[in-house]
């Protein structure tokens, strides 16, 4: 009786169901077929809605830490820089980035710009581990992240989220959609989410300086044009206007800026979608177009004029205009329209990607204004063949052919141009053991070269090479032992080849303050090699427990740094040799379900130009829920035991007057302190 009123409660709410539990049902959207995450052959995690409401998931960086060996940087008032296997940018200035992960949400590409990571009305978020260059091109050299939405239906699935907490945080958020037509559906949803933040500016007796205020809107259509042609249309507006106060020449969350600095982004974006059936297969045409007004500016001195006689006074701040658009199309040829000899399905294709990036630097130690154009493009073909050896086994060749090219110039006089053209690919073996999967792959992604744009860099280093790596992987998903316990288990091998290397360049100024230059440079070789292992236990009817872990060893050979030190081997920065996440819930009554998880990870370097770590971290967080028909309470708690964490760090310089700026000290930007508050959904 107990489990049938357990599963009505959880029909009733679907948004709140474990779907996790079976890996059979859960579907990804990130490869040219739509397939269940057991049939994918390569390394991949899906979080669902259910995950996202366990965490009180407002940002893409309060789930990362859900997937094996995935890590992120702030330096910036989210964290929004992502890394996979040990691979991925940790910040952006004034140089122009080449992403090393993709991440996407729908149909739109927002790599390098995941400020638009802001969760609302999302179905489920896919983490992709290692190189997808078939599908995602240059962008996915360590793998990718996509926020997939709940698209437009019959079904209304309506939502409304009301959420309140300590820190004067405040969310709202719904969603509502239905048939406009016999023939059209649409759905419309938004979000809004705002707090003061854990830092408190006594110099200016301010507590909201470090503060979040996003706005986010979606409107997505389908249009049924025939029964064999559909159109989906999709639009989106973020609005992202937070603070960025985080440094404290203390480590600690009292800051004593007289200049607090700021992290806006207000992006309009559009795509449109065609899918036609026809009689070989499905033909689709993508299309997509964005714009991004994105302002980045902090208190270079982190104190306020006056604080001490050799104290300094800067500010630094990046004003970017940048324009995107795609498009793309596709061919998959259907089921019963195999070749060679009816045992091979095939995809063909082609995607184009254009983008203007303006940026103005305004910096308090230039002589002027600092104005650069960065207009990348790139143009690919790819092509997939999915062949049936036995009815047991599935070969699948891919390979991507793409050109990346771009155009640089700024007023400083520095132009220049590049035109590389790159082949990644893959190769896998997938062995069907009765619904249970094994498999092995080979696969090559690559990242474009570029260019460091300050004119105090050496001719020798102003370029830096396109970086390829190769990855072996072997896996296994589906059952352990027994029906009630499931797996998905890789061991990988990745061999980097020129491996791009960020570094910066510590100047001393006549005041004796530093200045840095930042410099992306080549290492000769780079090995990440690790093992991920996800598991899902139906331990009752009523209880779910989900566990994942990562072993990484990241290291690079060859480098000469920027003060003219040789490297001949070294940890890569943001690459925690173990990472573990462990998820219980327990639905105590039919109405009443308790939830709790724990995030480890392990120490590892902030930098690859010096030697600060973040040290070993665990977090907890935990819920409980009551359900009443179609209401939802939460009463959550999110690091619960209040502990000190990091999301970004510095170090081998000063950056305090009071010992005259002559020892290097560490600095760290602080994580989220303990956060406890109050959530009501109601669907309708």
């Amino acid at each position: 009786m107990k489990k049938n009123a357990i599963l009505l409660a959880l029909l009733a709410l679907p948004a709140f169901a474990d779907d996790t539990a079976d890996i059979e049902r859960i579907t990804v959207s990130g490869d040219f077929r739509t397939a269940t995450l057991d049939q994918l052959s390569a390394s991949a995690s899906v979080l669902s809605g259910n995950r996202l409401d366990s965490r009180q998931a407002t940002y893409i960086d309060n789930v990362l830490s859900i997937a094996p060996n995935v890590n992120f940087a702030a330096g910036a008032s989210r964290g929004r820089f992502i890394q996979i296997r040990g691979i991925g940018e940790r910040s952006q200035f004034a140089e122009p980035i080449n992403p090393s992960v993709s991440f996407l949400v729908d149909d739109f590409d927002f790599s390098g710009l995941a400020a638009a990571g802001v969760l609302f009305d999302t179905q489920q978020v896919e983490v992709y581990r290692g190189p997808q260059a078939t599908v995602f091109g240059t962008g996915a050299l360590a793998g990718a992240v996509k926020i997939v939405s709940n698209a437009p239906s019959e079904e209304s699935d309506s939502h409304f989220e009301l959420s309140v907490g300590n820190k004067s945080f405040f969310r709202a958020e719904g969603a509502h959609g239905g048939q406009a037509s016999d023939s059209v559906a649409w759905r419309a949803a938004f979000v809004h989410n705002s707090s003061d933040g854990f830092i408190e500016n006594d110099f200016l007796g301010a507590e909201d300086t470090n503060g979040i205020h996003e706005n986010a809107v979606r409107l997505g259509t389908l249009w049924d044009v025939t029964d064999k042609t559909s159109v989906a249309v999709d639009l989106r507006w973020y609005d992202i206007n937070n603070g960025y106060d985080a440094f404290s020449l203390d480590n600690n969350r009292h800051t004593l800026s007289d200049e607090p600095g700021f992290d806006e982004q207000e992006t309009k974006a559009v795509s449109a979608h065609i899918n036609h059936e026809a009689a070989g297969g499905s033909l689709e045409i993508i299309a997509t177009m964005a714009g991004h007004d994105i302002a980045y500016g902090y208190d270079e001195d982190w104190t306020y004029t006056g604080f001490h006689p050799w104290g300094y006074t800067s500010f630094d701040a990046y004003y970017r205009d940048v324009s995107q658009q795609s498009a793309e199309v596709r061919f998959t040829s259907a089921e019963d329209k195999k070749i060679f000899n009816d045992t091979t399905t095939w995809v063909i294709g082609g995607r184009i990607n254009q983008s203007e990036q303006d940026l103005l630097r305004q910096y308090t130690y230039a002589d002027g204004d600092f104005i650069s154009t960065f207009e990348p493009q790139t143009t690919a073909v790819y092509g997939q063949l999915d062949t049936q050896l036995t009815p047991s086994l599935l070969l699948t060749s891919a390979l991507r052919v793409e050109n990346y090219a771009y155009d640089y110039a700024d007023n400083a006089q520095v132009v220049y141009d590049d035109d590389t053209t790159m082949t990644g690919g893959k190769l896998a073996l997938t062995w069907d053991i009765g619904g249970d999967y094994l498999y092995a792959s080979v696969s090559r992604g690559y990242k474009g070269a570029g260019i460091n744009y300050d004119e105090q860099v050496s001719r020798e280093r102003r370029f830096f090479d396109a970086e390829y790596n190769r990855n072996y992987e072997a896996g296994y998903k589906g059952k352990l032992f027994v029906p009630e316990l499931t797996a998905r288990a890789a061991v990988f091998f990745m061999e980097r080849e020129d491996t791009q290397i960020s570094d910066f360049d510590v100047q001393e100024r006549e005041d004796g303050s530093a200045a840095f230059i930042d410099i992306t440079a080549n290492a000769d070789v780079g090995t990440n090699k690790g093992a991920e292992l996800e598991l899902s236990w139906q331990a009752t009817s009523s209880w779910t427990v989900q566990a994942s872990a990562g072993y990484l060893s990241a290291t690079f050979e060859g480098y000469e740094t920027a003060d003219g030190e040789y490297v001949s081997k070294q940890r890569q920065a943001q690459a925690p040799r173990y990472t573990a996440n462990l998820f219980s819930e327990l639905w105590l009554t039919d109405s009443l379900v308790w939830r709790a998880d724990m995030d480890f990870k392990d120490e590892y370097r902030f930098s690859d130009g010096h030697d600060e770590t973040a040290p070993a971290t665990t977090l907890f967080n935990t819920d409980i829920t009551w359900v009443k028909g179609m209401l939802r309470t939460t009463l959550w708690v999110k690091n619960v035991f209040d502990k000190t964490w990091y999301t970004r760090g510095f170090g081998g310089f000063s950056n305090d007057p009071r010992d005259y700026y002559e020892f290097a000290e560490p600095y760290y930007q602080l994580g989220d302190g303990r956060q406890f508050g109050v959530t009501a959904r109601f669907q309708f």
